[in-house]
Parts: C-alpha cells; sequence; structure tokens
C-alpha cells in the first residue's frame, strides 16, 4: 500500500495561448482544469499503474471542497483534513514555453498536523510513504522529520528541496529525487547535467538509500549503493511537463514493489516521467509499459 501526502494542493487552470505577451491581451485556444498538488499527481499516476494507493490532503475553502469533487471523480481513495482558509490555484500557461503562477495555500497548524500523524497511523511494516512537495505556510523545516520520526519502519521517499530536503537525509529515506535546479540550489552552486550523476552520490552518502535527478528531456542518472545510472529520456513530442517528475517518481515506487531491483525501478520511473510529458494527463500503465521496454535495456553504468 502507498500513502501519499499532500499539505498543499491545489486546482490547476492550464491555458494554451499561441502567443502569450506580458502587457498585452491574451484569449485561450484551449483550458482546462485539474486537482492537482505533488503528492495527489503521485497518487493519480500510482492508481493508473495499478497501485493500491490513498491520497491525504489538507483542503481549505471553496477550492478545497472542488479539489475533493475532482478527485472523487477519479476514483482515487482519498482522506482529506479540513482546515481553515483556502486551498491555492495555480495557473499555468503554455505557450512558446510554460510559465506557471502558483498560489499560496491555507495555512497548516499544529492540531491538523496531528490529526495527519493520527491518519498515518494505519500504515504498516512495508507500506510506502511519499512526502511531495514544499512545507506550506504554518510548517516548520523539519515536517517531514517529524513524520518520519512517527513512522518507524515505513518506507518513504521525499520529493522537496533546500532545508526540507536535507533535514530527512539522516532518516535514510528510500528515495529523494531532486530536479537539476534543486540540485544546483542544495549544494549553492551551478551543476552541469554531466555533473548531476556526482552530486547526487553525495547526496546518497549523505543518507538517502537511493537519488534520482530528474533532467527533463535529457532524461535521469540515479545514484544508489550499487553505483551510478544514467538512462537518456525517449523521444517524443513534449505535450504537458506538469506531472512528470512526479510520474517518475510513481514509476519508481511502482516497480520497486513489484521487483525491489532499484535499477529496473529507475527505467520504469523515467518510461513513466516521459509517458506523462507526452499526453495531456497521466500515463495508462499500457503507454509506460511501451517506453519501459524501448529504454530499459539503455540503462548505462556510469
Amino acid at each position: 500500500m502507498v500513502y501519499t501526502v499532500t499539505f498543499n494542493p491545489s486546482i490547476d487552470y492550464i491555458m494554451t495561448v499561441s502567443h502569450f505577451r506580458t502587457g498585452e491581451t491574451n484569449r485561450t485556444s484551449s483550458e482546462r482544469f485539474t486537482a492537482g498538488g505533488k503528492g495527489v499527481n503521485v497518487a493519480l499516476a500510482l492508481k493508473n499503474l495499478g497501485v493500491e494507493t490513498k491520497a491525504i490532503a489538507f483542503t481549505a475553502g471553496w477550492t478545497g471542497r472542488e479539489i475533493e469533487r475532482r478527485l472523487a471523480l477519479t476514483g482515487l481513495p482519498c482522506d482529506f483534513i479540513r482546515i481553515d482558509g483556502e486551498s491555492r490555484i495555480n495557473v499555468k500557461i503554455k505557450g512558446e514555453s510554460e510559465t506557471e503562477i502558483n498560489g499560496m495555500g491555507a495555512d497548516v497548524d499544529e492540531y491538523a498536523f496531528g490529526a495527519l500523524l493520527e491518519k498515518l497511523q494505519e500504515m504498516k511494516s512495508g507500506d510506502v510513504l511519499v512526502l511531495s512537495g514544499n512545507a506550506t505556510r504554518g510548517t516548520s523545516n523539519d515536517i517531514y522529520t517529524r513524520i518520519m520520526n512517527a513512522l518507524r519502519g515505513v518506507r518513504v521517499t521525499v520529493d522537496a528541496h533546500g532545508a526540507l530536503l536535507r533535514s530527512v537525509l539522516p532518516l535514510r529515506p528510500l528515495l529523494i529525487k531532486p530536479n537539476l535546479d534543486e540540485l544546483c540550489s542544495f549544494f549553492g552552486k551551478t551543476i552541469a547535467a554531466e555533473e548531476a550523476a556526482e552530486y547526487a552520490e553525495e547526496m546518497r552518502k549523505m543518507g538517502a538509500e537511493n537519488v534520482i535527478v530528474s533532467l527533463g528531456g535529457r532524461g535521469a542518472v540515479m545514484a544508489t549503493k550499487s553505483g551510478k545510472y544514467r538512462l537518456a529520456a525517449p523521444r517524443g513530442t513534449l505535450v504537458n511537463s506538469t506531472g512528470a517528475g512526479d510520474s517518475l517518481v510513481a514509476g519508481f515506487i511502482a516497480k520497486y514493489l513489484e521487483e525491489g531491483d532499484v535499477k529496473s525501478s529507475f527505467g520504469y520511473g523515467v518510461a513513466a516521467g516521459s509517458a506523462c510529458a507526452f499526453r495531456e494527463d497521466f500515463p495508462q500503465k499500457a503507454d509506460v509499459e511501451i517506453l519501459y521496454n524501448q529504454i530499459n535495456k539503455r540503462i548505462e553504468e556510469i
């Protein structure tokens, strides 16, 4: 069983504008609304991959009720913690490039955090917990550390950055997945894609069992106790980058739970992330399997 936690879920308003110009009136050629947030995205991708999953999220106000309504329509098992305020709306503009404006979201106080810990007590040894996204207002940078300390025996993956990520490394998460920009921020320097594997290994030495650095269209690299690996992304037309990194995490978890092999899990994760990027919504298992069979033998040891 996989549980995901989303402190700051959202309604994502995704607009396509053929020639977006700042300071001018722009008109959309298409638009859609989805329920989002990194943990929610991982859960939706896992559901499509056939993995038993529950999404736990904090929701607030009328936006929060719309998040709940939209997720109910997907059939994803969810558990919501209602808090005061208003859940956020994120605006994503697709033109020649992609522009995002992300809302702030609602505060999560200690009472609500306690409710989360109580819900997580149902987890059993061998379950996987996914902690994705950054701390929302009202929480501290040790929020993930507090959760992990309260749930010994549970395997945890973390997709965050900065102090929030740094604080969990000594607790040996199963997987962390920074992107290249987050890797640069973590080490306080510019890191080329060709150097990412070396810095992923440095993060592994800080405590994480496995480190995947996503490189967008260039694929990803992984550092694990058995070595460092690189895998180029399969070729395809970029349709939607939103959720691709979350799908990578979902793909890794799905294959890891099935086989327990981190190398094949890495390949399946890259396939899932790419499959997401090549379509408007989260990939179906058949899409991922096709790409996985194409690229899995291309994993290079560095």
